[in-house]
Order: structure tokens, then sequence, then C-alpha cells
């Protein structure tokens, strides 16, 4: 990897939509309405109505038992965007702390692969952890607050992936996956770690179906 510019990327909630997945989740066990469940939440779900412990347990019962790591929808524009950015020269790493859930981990593995597969995104490695100025990367990107200022404490500069619950974060910021690939190829380009696509490739997720079918 001598030479690589590699980009940090996280997937809940900047990948993948958690808070969407989880509401359907919350709502049924709890047995309320889904419009009670706020899109517009705190990181802490305060406006659900959930305690540190509820939530873990709501969470643990949605990633060991409903398997929902497989069925989160995933936020426009990403897979393209990535492709995109792999094919410029950028490593991309998957780092997320999916291993939250005591006795879960062999789920919560399997189901995040096989959602990465399904969605087509593409990626160079993949790192299960919660400390994540611990893994080495160019840039990153994040939607937690603690991780923001985690990265930012240890002089990583961080991306903020914008979500109601991180609003007060200042710094770099993305609305949109258009906006991540921006400025990870301006800061890839600062460091001359962009290479032109390559002949004969084509852009899009899909490609590989396309190309399996023709």
């Amino acid at each position: 990897m001598s030479g690589s510019f590699i980009f940090g990327v996280d997937l809940d909630g900047v990948c993948a939509d958690y808070t969407v997945a989880f509401r359907q989740i919350v709502a049924e066990e709890l047995g309320v309405e889904l419009s009670s469940l706020p899109l517009e939440r705190s990181w802490d779900f305060r406006e659900w109505g959930l305690t540190k412990e509820s939530f873990e347990r709501l969470h643990n019962h949605a990633v060991a038992d409903r398997r929902f790591f497989r069925d989160l929808p995933m936020i426009d524009g990403c897979a393209e965007a990535l492709w995109r950015l792999s094919d410029a020269g950028i490593w991309i790493r998957i780092i997320t702390h999916r291993l939250y859930v005591n006795w879960g981990h062999a789920a919560a593995v399997g189901d995040t692969v096989s959602w990465l597969d399904a969605h087509q995104i593409p990626y160079r490695d993949i790192c299960f952890l919660g400390a994540k100025p611990q893994v080495e990367a160019d840039v990153y990107i994040d939607d937690a607050p603690h991780n923001i200022d985690a990265l930012r404490g240890t002089g990583n500069p961080a991306i903020v992936f914008d979500q109601p619950y991180n609003q007060d974060l200042t710094g770099l910021r993305a609305n949109t996956w258009a906006e991540v690939e921006e400025i990870v190829l301006e800061i890839a380009s600062q460091k001359n770690a962009v290479q032109p696509q390559l002949p004969g490739i084509d852009a899009g997720a899909d490609r590989l179906v396309r190309r399996q079918q023709s």
C-alpha cells in the first residue's frame, strides 16, 4: 500500500441509512406509529423516548434477530461515487463499529459483507472497530460527533456527513455523496494521488453485472 491514498469510510449514517431501517423496527417492537418517531433525531434517540438500555436492547434485536444489516437502504449516490474514487486510485477502506453486539459478531460481519456486495460498493479492506484514529487513512468520513472529534483531535482530516445529530460540528462537511467525491478528490489531488480513468473501463456501480450480461 506504499504511496496509496486511503479513504476511511464509515457505514451507518454515511453509506447506509441506519435511522430509516431502525425506526421501522423500533415502531414495531414498541407498538407505536411510525410517525411518532421523527427522522430528525439526536444521537441518543431522545426524541424516540429511548434510554441507553432500551436502545441497546432494540439494536441487539435488530442485528441478531432481525438481521437488519442485510437490508439497510443505501444512501443515494454512495456506490457510484466510491467507484469513481476507486477508479481514480483512491484506496477505499471501510471502518465500522458494528461489533457492538455481544455474541452477534458472526451475524454483523457476514451481513455487512453481504450488504456491501449486494449494493456493489467497492472497497479494498474492512475494519471492525470503534477507535477509528487507530486506523491509517489519509482522510475519513463519519457522521458520529464523537468519532469526528476523536479523528480531528489526533490530527486526521475528517469529513462530516451531514445528519441532524451533527449540526454543531464545524469544518469539512458533505451533504451528498457528490460533495464527498469532490472533497476527497481535492485532498487527493493536493497530494498528487489521483490517477486518470483507465481506458476501456466504464463508470458505474453496475458495470460488472452489465459485462456479465453482455
